[in-house]
């Protein structure tokens, strides 16, 4: 069983990672759907497993990419901080964009909102803001996403 961290939209204020971090480790894996605000380089090297980053609308001097495409235990991903695909309207260009790169599971943030859904075999996860959270009752948000050893995918959003 891997378990992966998907995390979003710390804006510079990281100590809820950390707790998280403390939380949930050992991971396989951390997933950071952008809007950092600088802090990109200290997540990294707290982290003691694989990461994929993205750069978000507020990461403005970053140079991470704004988009990545990876593989997770034999699943293609698709990562993008989501506010190109218009995110906080609806999820269907980002769905949409996801099937045409051949994802099974797509990544994003922006709207500082959890989502995790399965809509036809297309994973779209967004795992909320661990800084400033926008849904009912505004606690700080991730998502813990397993695989199993034969290829089946859980998850779980977890809360503060």
């Amino acid at each position: 069983m891997r378990k992966i961290l998907v995390v979003s939209d710390t804006h510079g204020h990281d100590n809820n990672f950390y707790k998280v971090l403390d939380l949930e480790e050992p991971l396989d894996g951390i997933i950071h759907c952008g809007d950092f605000e600088g802090s990109e380089g200290k997540f990294a090297l707290a982290a003691d497993c694989p990461v994929y980053f993205v750069a978000g609308n507020n990461d403005f001097f970053s140079d991470l990419n704004r988009e990545l495409e990876f593989e997770l235990s034999g699943h293609k991903c698709f990562l993008t901080h989501g506010h190109q695909y218009l995110v906080s309207m609806d999820l269907e260009n980002i769905r949409s964009e996801g099937i045409a790169r051949g994802a099974e599971m797509i990544f994003f943030g922006h709207s500082h909102r959890p989502v995790a859904k399965n809509i036809e075999g297309i994973y779209l996860f967004n795992p909320g803001s661990l800084s400033y959270p926008r849904q009912e009752g505004r606690r700080p948000s991730y998502l813990i996403l397993n695989i199993g050893d034969f290829g089946e995918i859980t998850w779980e959003i977890k809360y503060l």
